[in-house]
């Protein structure tokens, strides 16, 4: 097996040869796609796997990042399916990172199981974290120094405000998570965070309070993010530092067999957008 550069290498590294900020996500909703995927047999999980990669070799020289999300996997037991994606991704398009979103958040060692499914696994670059439980929930995924530890700072929802914004000793709560994840817990420098592109202003902030941290940002697209205002609040000092993903407008751009053809068109029309602004 081909050893895999560290995340945040490979994550440099395709910033600069895409020139590209995007991140696309990979949300598979079988009722959504196309009528030759559909016509398969009940139970038949395949049509996961190659509507999934089609849309990944059509995007690939277009992005910085790919970002599976677990659930709309396990949810129609094609976990197989999701090895199979994420081992064709480094098969064919070696130097472009897969962050696995599973927002895993959990102790000792149950933490440690986890992390085990998803870099030995599905060997993902990059696995989503849920802090709030403390750093002890966070330390089990430091142990594999070459992964990506992408915790949950400032989420897109609505509802994140109920407790990100609560009042923690002068700071809101996402500002304390920001601190901690980049002064007391990235001592491997592998680390980075979960911001909104619903919220802009907190994008600024935790840029501000972080430095260079890598940023993944949901939210353009489809949860209506701006992209002139994330990239601008988000960038670092030499237009990096930001992993801005879009899914559903990528993923379902087109409804018949040229479904590919049209994610790449949209996907080529989000970096360029994102690009006018850096």
């Amino acid at each position: 097996m081909t050893r895999r550069l560290p995340f945040t290498e490979m994550l440099a590294a395709a910033w600069q040869k895409n020139n590209s900020l995007l991140c696309v996500g990979l949300d598979p909703d079988p009722a959504k796609f196309p009528a030759h995927l559909k016509g398969r047999a009940e139970g038949d999980n395949s049509p996961i796997f190659e509507f999934c990669a089609a849309i990944v070799d059509a995007t690939a020289d277009l992005a910085c990042a790919f970002k599976p999300q677990i659930a709309y996997f396990a949810a129609r037991r094609a976990e197989d399916q999701l090895e199979a994606l994420i081992a064709h991704i480094h098969e064919k398009h070696p130097g472009i990172p897969v962050i696995l979103d599973a927002k895993r958040g959990d102790i000792g060692s149950t933490a440690e199981q986890y992390a085990v499914e998803a870099f030995e696994r599905f060997r993902a670059d990059a696995v989503t974290v849920n802090p709030y439980m403390g750093r002890d929930s966070v330390e089990p995924w430091l142990a594999w120094p070459d992964k990506g530890v992408i915790l949950l700072c400032r989420t897109s929802n609505p509802g994140g405000s109920d407790l990100q914004f609560l009042d923690v000793g002068g700071e809101k709560l996402y500002e304390r998570v920001a601190r901690l994840a980049a002064k007391d817990w990235n001592s491997s420098g592998q680390i980075g965070l979960v911001v909104g592109a619903t919220f802009p202003a907190e994008i600024a902030r935790v840029r501000e309070i972080v430095g260079d941290l890598p940023l993944l940002v949901p939210g353009i697209g489809a949860q209506g993010g701006d992209i002139e205002a994330t990239v601008k609040a988000g960038q670092t000092a030499d237009g990096s530092g930001l992993m801005i993903n879009s899914s559903r407008a990528i993923l379902y751009a087109g409804r018949d067999e040229n479904f590919a053809a049209a994610a790449r068109r949209v996907a080529e029309e989000t970096r360029d957008a994102i690009n006018r602004y850096r």
